[in-house]
């Protein structure tokens, strides 16, 4: 392939924005810039940061045939 050919090439993913630092993407780490931004993300996930909000008022739906045993 010459230098022309690679310009030509469309590359599968877009370069985006790293989440973390706002840097170009790198493929090696997508869509991170770097593996230590890659890491602060995996860090962020072990501790529970990121975590769906509930509600305390929401009542979980109840079985509608109580005489049903299931265990």
């Amino acid at each position: 392939m010459s230098g022309t050919d690679k310009a030509a090439v469309t590359p599968l993913r877009p370069r985006r924005p790293c989440p973390e630092c706002g840097r170009p993407s790198a493929r090696d780490s997508y869509p991170f810039c770097s593996a230590r931004c890659k890491d602060i993300d995996l860090n962020r996930w072990l501790k529970g940061a990121y975590a769906i909000p509930v509600r305390d008022d929401e009542e979980t739906p109840e079985d509608p045939d109580p005489s049903r045993n299931d265990g």
